[in-house]
Formats: C-alpha cells, structure tokens, sequence
C-alpha cells in the first residue's frame, strides 16, 4: 500500500516536472525563455523544446503581422491647410529580447509608443506638403517618406515598420464647409461665363439669320418687282393688241367697266352736263353721238342720305 502511494507521487512530480520542463513553440510564434526575470534566450523554430523546470519561464511573442490603428488628428500642411488624418501600422516583431527589456512582455505596451512615434513622422513629413500633394498620386512617395521615418524609430523597440497608411484624410468641418461655398461660387462664376458666352453666339447667329433673312427678303422683293413689271408690260401689250384689233367693242368695254364702278354700291349721286360722254352708251347704244373715245368715269357725289 504504501509502496503504491510513494511510486503515484513519484509519477506525479515526474508529470509535473516534465510539463514544467517540455514546452511547444507554435509555428506563428517566437519565445523568450528568462531566469528569475533575467533573459536567457530566444527560440524561434517551432516545435517541443525544454527547459528548466520552475526556474526559467517562458515568454510568447506573435512573429506575425501585428496592426495598430492611431485615432484621427488634425494635421497643418506645408500650404496651412488643416487636415484630419486617420492612419494605420502595420508592424512585426524582429527581436523579442530588445522587444522585452523596452516595451514588456505583452503587445500593448507598444502602442502607446507607436501612436507618439506615427503622430510625429505625420506632421514633420505631411508638414513640407501642399494639400494636392497629400490626395494626388504623390501620397505614395509621402506615405514611403513616413514609413521610413516611422521604422527608424521603432527598430530601438525590436519591432519593424512594414507598411503605413492613410486611411482617411478629411478636411476640418469649418474648412469643408467654407471649400464647398468657394465651390459653389466657381461653378456658379463658370456656368455665367458659360451663359454669357452663349448668350454672344446665339445673337451673333440671331443677327446672321437676320441678315440672311433681309438679303433674301431684298432679292425676293427686287424679283417680285422685275417679275411684276414684266407682267405689266405684257398686260399692256396685250390691251394694246386688242385695243389696236376692235375699237369700238373697247371703248364698249371700257364704258362697262366704267359703270359698274360708279355704280357698285347703289346710292351714288352723280352730277354732269345731260350731254355728258359718261352716258353715250345709254343714250345710244352704237356710242356714236360722242366723239368716239371712251368715257371717263365721272365725279362721284357724297352717298345719299
């Protein structure tokens, strides 16, 4: 019985030991193995590896791509403009043992570090560049500029800068609303200038077609007119060719005419002599009492009343 108990606890303490003493290194990590706090050495490849039971203590550092996001601050530009700038780091740890003996044995230790070390190398670089700068292609070389300065710094803390970003660069509140009026007031100066110089075409194409239109107007009229007096030169010709043919029935016609004119209305008074050659045609019907000419329409009389 008592030779059961004692080889159980001899197992016990040889369990523990060996759980003390046998220790695994993940893939993902890298280990720090200090002595009553002192550091002993560092382990990088992973797998089973020992060390001194309850003596030394093990140490787990991440060897991966570590992140850290600084808050958003307000930066002045090399032109005194005010930004608002939203970064981020990306960092890894190189040396666990510089890592330790300045930051500590946890991660958070860092970041307080990081976030004075990103703040600085923000506003000495971002502090030579123009506003275009910072949102044109050239933020790439500016962002290299950083990272730089940002890694130099970090290397004393055992970790490397691998890459930072801007992750949003906005204008202050009182800035963008003061862009967006200064905006609105060159598109607006724009779009007058664009009225104004449409304004200028359309009269000059208003005064072209004004012009075309009088010039054609001017021509149509003078061909009107040419066209008009031909056609009364033929008229002309032509009662003249038919006068010349039969006298006697033009003078007839013309009398006719005459006639009906004075006496289209109904109520006109005429007065003239009773030997008058406007009624040849009525008082003889061959019109020979006269001297043959045709009778001129006589004066017309105010309407009777």
């Amino acid at each position: 019985m008592n030779r059961s108990v004692i080889l159980l606890a001899a197992l016990g303490v040889i369990l523990v030991t060996a759980a003390s003493t046998l220790f695994t290194v993940h893939q993902t990590q890298q280990v720090l193995i200090t002595q009553f706090g002192q550091p002993i050495r560092v382990i990088r490849e992973p797998g089973l590896h020992a060390k001194i039971p309850f003596i030394q203590t093990v140490i787990a550092f991440d060897r991966r791509l570590l992140d850290f996001d600084a808050p958003g601050e307000e930066v002045i530009l090399g032109d005194q403009r005010r930004l608002i700038v939203d970064s981020f780091t990306r960092y890894s740890i190189i040396d666990p043992l510089v890592f330790y003996q300045t930051v500590g044995a946890t991660e958070g230790g860092i970041r307080a570090r990081l976030n004075s070390i990103v703040s600085s190398s923000l506003r000495r670089v971002l502090g030579n560049e123009p506003l275009l700068s910072v949102l044109s292609t050239d933020r790439s070389r500016i962002m290299g500029e950083i990272q730089r300065q940002v890694n130099a710094e970090a290397r004393q803390f055992g970790i490397e800068v691998v890459d930072v970003r801007i992750r949003r660069a906005d204008l202050p509140e009182e800035n963008t609303n003061a862009i967006l009026q200064r905006m609105q007031s060159e598109r607006e100066r724009v779009a007058r200038e664009a009225r104004a110089e449409g304004a200028e075409v359309a009269q000059r194409v208003r005064a072209g077609a004004e012009r075309e239109r009088a010039v054609l107007l001017a021509e149509a009229q003078a061909q009107a007119d040419v066209l008009r007096g031909q056609g009364e030169q033929e008229a002309i010709r032509i009662v003249a060719e038919a006068f010349s043919r039969d006298v006697e029935f033009f003078q007839f016609w013309r009398s006719m005419q005459a006639y009906r004119e004075a006496f289209a209305d109904g109520n006109a008074r005429m007065v003239m002599t009773p030997d008058s050659e406007f009624f040849r045609f009525l008082r003889d019907s061959t019109g020979r009492n006269g001297s043959g000419s045709a009778p001129a329409p006589a004066a017309m009389s105010a309407p009777a009343q």
